[in-house]
């Protein structure tokens, strides 16, 4: 076996352009006749529209991302129950890792098992949750 016997098998068919009339993309090789896009160095960004307002303009703008959702959370009653201390403010679901050292505002919502204990809640509450916590005889001051 020499280097001369050596062939690849994958052959790169590539129209030769700008080569004469009978090659078959002679002369203005494809490019057709005049215009923008028969010059060298054309190249335009893919939302143009050819002076038409394009598409993400036309669109109406939409959505909205709350800058108090940063600082806003909701915690379940089940999450109540890993607190020792009867009294429950920021403070101590801050302590216990509940919730974390940016939130300002936090709402109890009823989802989980019933708090067992009478607590003293110092935070906002829903309707159902504050007939919860006033049946097992916790106070809510809010």
């Amino acid at each position: 076996m020499n280097l001369n016997n050596l062939f690849s098998k994958i052959t790169n068919n590539k129209k030769r352009l700008g080569r004469g009339i009978g090659s078959g993309k002679g002369k203005t090789s494809g490019r057709g006749h005049k215009g923008q896009k028969s010059r060298s160095g054309y190249n335009i960004n893919k939302s143009f529209e050819g002076g038409q307002s394009p598409l993400h303009r036309r669109l109406p703008k939409f959505g909205f991302k709350s800058k108090k959702k940063k600082i806003f959370k909701e915690i379940r009653l089940r999450d109540l129950e890993k607190i020792n201390s009867n009294y429950i403010n920021l403070d101590v679901l801050k302590s216990s890792k509940i919730i974390s050292k940016k939130i300002k505002y936090v709402k109890i919502i009823n989802k989980g098992n019933i708090i067992s204990s009478k607590k003293i809640i110092k935070l906002k509450c829903t309707e159902s949750v504050k007939l919860i916590i006033k049946k097992l005889g916790g106070i809510i001051e809010e």
